[in-house]
């Protein structure tokens, strides 16, 4: 996720807490500059043929493909190499430990031969990668390749983009992206995050566009007769099934840290911005009354006792151990979580075979989903000639290789036979080498569309696909998306813990609802009314240019 999306997150678990670490691990911003609007055509989609038949079809909309076996004979997606002897440098980061270099490294060996070059790597940890990035550009020592993500203490974006990196649109705006068909595979809405003052820096790491809505115990719903989502018609319907469900007798709750994310899906709120296509007008989610009823209706549910002891305000890790071992019906945990061999799903049956865990699909006739997590971030090429940007792009496009691609093998699973085998069912396992050697992350230069695959769980790639094809047609798009506003970029984070410190002084009813107004009042005054006035004049700019 990017790390906005994961501030947005941490308003999902309600607590500063959990905001906080992020907020200082980045640092601040004194961005200066002015508000630019969309200049550029975005790449077409070219959907690829892939020679693969998925159990569960992709939409046009963005719905993933879903398989439930892994293809025996990975196909070959890319036939030229991209380098020709040549040295690309690369920096990105890592979740996972440092993984071993080169010449201990078959996966990394085995690519760079189809590579036909080399890659230096810089694998930095999550944890450090903004004082890295910071360092570099400081430093003026940025390599070939490298990740952004918004947040990062960059001073004026446009002015860093327009003097360091290569502007992309020559190569991929608009037909151009069919030299590089991976690329071309990807859909627009993930190339808009791209955009920097106006022009195609970025290029994107797509995830699956939203994040979803946690994930509940149907074995609670059901026992309190609730067997389909659907039959939860609006929050008066939820807020009784959360007070069915809870039973402090045996410590059992309905909700597992906050809901207020959720809630204000449910009452459709806007993502972060609601634009009106006819004025061109902006409104701040927080000055709708969608979510202002949200914060209420949570209030509401907190004072009843449907939440879990101690929560909102618990740490990831604990909250997470405490829904596993059945101490709740709901939480909030993004898509990811759920499928893996260490996801919610195979964690929990382990725990107690009859947790029915499943993903969850806010409710109601007015609910929406966000596009909160279209991408994990982008890659941005440093200014330089023709064709070292052009070898930079067709490293790009081989990283973007398809789902079940020989290429795509090799950057999830390394070497067949060195580090993965084969289960009975034909799926690659990874063995101890090969979770050392897929450790480099050359799926952060770029990525395919997300497909949708367990080995351990066919029911719960179905869950998983049902969840995305209801959630991701209704999905609304924050209309800043594509524009800069330099006062949202400088004063986001402040305004975020704002309205975040505001909800769970509310919730908790430390506060009452008056609170709410008087937070909107600043949140204008500090920043929300002349962002709006930036991306207003963006979005008037880019209307003129789609003229």
């Amino acid at each position: 996720m990017s790390r906005r999306s994961l501030l947005r997150l941490s308003a999902a678990v309600g607590t500063a807490a959990a905001a906080g670490p992020l907020l200082t691990a980045c640092g601040g911003s004194t961005t200066q500059g002015k508000a630019h609007g969309l200049e550029v055509t975005l790449p077409s989609y070219q959907p690829l043929a892939n020679p693969l038949k998925p159990d569960l079809a992709a939409t046009a909309d963005g719905v993933p493909a879903a398989y439930l076996r892994y293809p025996e004979q990975p196909f070959r997606a890319v036939q030229k190499a991209p380098l020709n002897g040549q040295t690309l440098s690369v920096a990105e980061m890592t979740f996972l430990p440092a993984p071993p270099a080169r010449a201990k490294n078959a996966a990394w060996r085995a690519i760079e031969e189809r590579l036909g070059g080399k890659i230096d790597w810089t694998v930095v940890s999550a944890d450090d990668w903004a004082t890295k990035f910071n360092t570099m550009v400081a430093g003026d020592a940025l390599p070939d390749m490298f990740l952004y993500q918004s947040g990062v203490g960059i001073d004026n974006l446009p002015a860093f983009a327009a003097a360091k990196c290569a502007d992309l649109s020559p190569y991929l705006s608009g037909e151009k992206v069919k030299d590089y068909p991976n690329l071309a595979n990807i859909p627009q809405v993930m190339w808009k995050s791209c955009i920097i003052g106006g022009k195609l820096y970025g290029l994107p790491v797509p995830r699956s566009i939203t994040g979803g809505d946690g994930f509940y115990r149907h074995d609670l719903f059901a026992r309190a007769g609730v067997t389909s989502l659907d039959r939860i018609t609006d929050p008066d319907a939820f807020f009784a099934l959360m007070k069915e469900v809870t039973s402090p007798r045996q410590e059992v709750y309905g909700i597992m840290t906050s809901f207020t994310t959720i809630a204000a899906k449910m009452f459709g709120a806007p993502y972060f911005w609601k634009a009106d296509h006819g004025s061109g007008k902006f409104t701040a989610d927080v000055e709708t009354d969608e979510f202002r009823a949200a914060v209420e209706f949570c209030a509401k549910m907190y004072k009843a006792g449907v939440y879990y002891p101690g929560s909102p305000g618990l740490q990831k890790a604990k909250y997470i151990n405490l829904f596993q071992a059945g101490k709740a019906a709901y939480v909030y945990d993004g898509m990811p979580g759920y499928l893996g061999p260490t996801g919610h799903l195979a964690t929990m049956k382990k725990i107690d075979p009859a947790f029915d865990v499943r993903p969850f699909i806010a409710p109601g006739r007015s609910a929406v989903s966000w596009r909160d997590n279209v991408l994990f971030g982008t890659t941005l090429v440093k200014k330089a000639a023709a064709e070292k940007v052009k070898q930079a792009l067709a490293v790009a496009d081989w990283a973007a290789s398809p789902f079940g691609s020989q290429e795509y093998t090799l950057i999830q699973y390394g070497v067949e036979g060195v580090d993965f085998t084969r289960d009975a069912h034909g799926n690659p396992v990874l063995n101890d080498t090969g979770t050392q050697d897929i450790a480099v992350p050359w799926k952060f230069i770029a990525a395919p569309p997300q497909a949708l695959f367990d080995s351990t769980s066919a029911a719960g790639v179905r869950y998983v696909h049902q969840a995305l094809a209801t959630q991701i047609p209704r999905a609304i798009e924050d209309p800043t998306v594509g524009l800069y506003s330099p006062t949202w970029e400088s004063r986001f984070e402040s305004l975020y813990q704002l309205r975040n410190d505001t909800i769970g002084d509310i919730v908790t009813g430390r506060k009452s609802m008056s609170a709410w107004d008087d937070m909107v009042k600043q949140y204008r005054g500090k920043g929300g009314d002349k962002a709006r006035g930036e991306f207003e004049s963006a979005w008037a700019q880019s209307k003129k240019v789609a003229k």
